[in-house]
């Protein structure tokens, strides 16, 4: 198992893990897609009289990757030959900017105390875990700068998150989420400090970048309803992040959604503090239980509180462990084929939101016609509008190359017809990478995007950009080999 390695081309070409579950070995593929970017890259920068690692950081290091997926899975992405050496060419193909809005983005607050082993067990990261994400070794050479980096927590802080996501992304507006841990005022970035950085980020920006998750864990009964209120009122948090498969300290087992008991209250205590987006973790299984992990209990829950908004973060996907051949014999994407059926089945649900963090970059790197399955069946069955954009970076890096791939991403025509799934235009792009979600947390998307580049960040990363920008290809999670 490694963490904290250096990408060799400018998108993994091997499954990522977010910290809660266990990736997979690189397949086939992926080793094929990994030699082909190597030989394009090398040929490329040999004719254009640059270096390897120069040619990697210029649009030509993206066109390679993405050719090279072209040439291991299939024509999946829009990109020609010619943008391996015209940058021309390639800022033609990209077309105007998309506003991006990121709704899953992490960082590991500095003051993290180690969880237990038991905790750990039960759902919740331990900082031990998160140290040893920056202790590999990082020989690859393609950065010469990191030759003498060991690895440390500054890695995942929030000031490298601040140049991953800002500087070398397209990002316009992120917001802040964390892992659990044995309580909430413990998580691995506590409710105080994620709305503490974000006032920070978004003062010394001088406009809106950053906007910052609460916690909930209704298992706590009253005193989490009074911790709520505090984050309501005085944090004033901009949604909820719920972990159903998590368990707090003492406790053995998640919950549901739908418990009438125990999630109820918790529910009516959002409707009341006027904070009505529940971010929800559902898919990828986390906890001693996997089964609380599954999104099906959100249907009751959306029907019987049509007024809240519930994100269902990782559009639900039980993991890619066996989703070849699970795919391969059923047709069948654990866990979110069958939500997809159960929202079919109610037409009249209109507060479910499918979001992509970590799962549309499991899926890309590794399967991409199980990912455009994926999305043509989400956006069937819940709509065009209720489908948003998260990277669950730091994690991955940079969101730049999920940006790029989502940007160059084609489902295939036959997929199309056979399935009756929505092509995605320019048009759908748009609404998933930001106009979605800026419409659920009520941001003015033209003020947005007058004020970005003229803000402290945006002038910085146009200088950044300008004096040649030096991306990591970096990756934070576990990858294994």
């Amino acid at each position: 198992m490694k963490k904290g390695t250096t990408c060799p081309t400018r998108i993994p070409t091997q499954i990522v893990s977010n910290e809660e579950f266990l990736p997979i070995h690189q397949t086939r593929q992926q080793n094929r897609v990994e030699r082909v970017a190597a030989d394009l890259t090398e040929r490329a920068a040999t004719r254009s009289g640059v270096t390897r690692r120069e040619f990697l950081n210029a649009t030509g290091g993206m066109a390679a990757a993405l050719l090279a997926m072209n040439a291991a899975f299939g024509k999946f992405f829009t990109i020609g030959e010619i943008e391996l050496f015209e940058t021309s060419a390639f800022a033609e193909q990209q077309g105007a900017p998309y506003f991006i809005f990121d709704v899953q983005t992490h960082y590991v607050g500095s003051g993290y105390d180690p969880a237990d082993a038991e905790a750990h067990r039960k759902g919740a990261v331990s900082k031990e875990a998160l140290l040893s994400l920056r202790r590999a070794i990082r020989a690859s050479g393609l950065n010469p700068r990191l030759a003498g980096d060991r690895g440390t927590i500054d890695d995942l802080s929030w000031r490298n998150f601040v140049k991953e996501v800002f500087f070398d992304s397209e990002t316009a507006i992120g917001l802040i989420s964390t892992p659990p841990g044995p309580y909430p005022q413990e998580a691995v970035v506590p409710p105080k400090e994620m709305a503490h950085i974000r006032d920070e980020i978004n003062r010394l920006a001088g406009s809106q970048r950053m906007l910052a998750h609460g916690l909930v864990t209704p298992q706590l009964g009253a005193a989490d309803l009074d911790f709520m209120a505090m984050q309501a009122e005085t944090l004033k948090v901009d949604a909820w992040k719920c972990y159903t498969g998590s368990c707090p300290k003492g406790f053995d087992r998640g919950w549901r959604m739908d418990d009438e008991r125990i999630a109820y209250p918790m529910l009516e205590q959002a409707r009341k503090l006027h904070v009505k987006r529940i971010c929800v973790h559902k898919g990828l299984p986390l906890g001693p239980v996997p089964d609380y992990n599954h999104p099906r209990d959100l249907i009751k829950a959306a029907k019987d509180f049509p007024d809240l908004d519930f994100l269902v973060y990782h559009s639900g996907l039980r993991g890619v462990a066996s989703i070849e051949q699970v795919f391969a014999k059923t047709g069948e994407i654990p866990w979110t084929t069958e939500f997809c059926r159960m929202k079919e089945a109610e037409p009249g649900i209109s507060n479910i939101y499918m979001e992509l963090g970590s799962t549309f970059a499991q899926l890309v790197t590794t399967y991409p016609l199980i990912c455009a399955h994926l999305l043509g069946r989400i956006i069937r069955a819940f709509g065009v509008e209720h489908v948003l954009w998260g990277t669950d970076s730091i994690w991955y890096g940079t969101p730049q190359w999920q940006i790029e791939a989502f940007r160059r991403f084609q489902i295939p025509e036959a997929l199309i017809e056979a399935h009756h799934y929505q092509p995605l235009t320019r048009q759908v792009k748009e609404r998933i990478f930001g106009l979605n979600a800026a419409n659920v947390f009520g941001i003015d998307v033209a003020a947005t995007r007058h004020a970005v580049p003229r803000d402290a960040l945006g002038r910085l990363r146009m200088s950044y950009l300008e004096e040649g920008p030096e991306p990591s290809r970096r990756v934070y999670g576990w990858t294994v080999g």
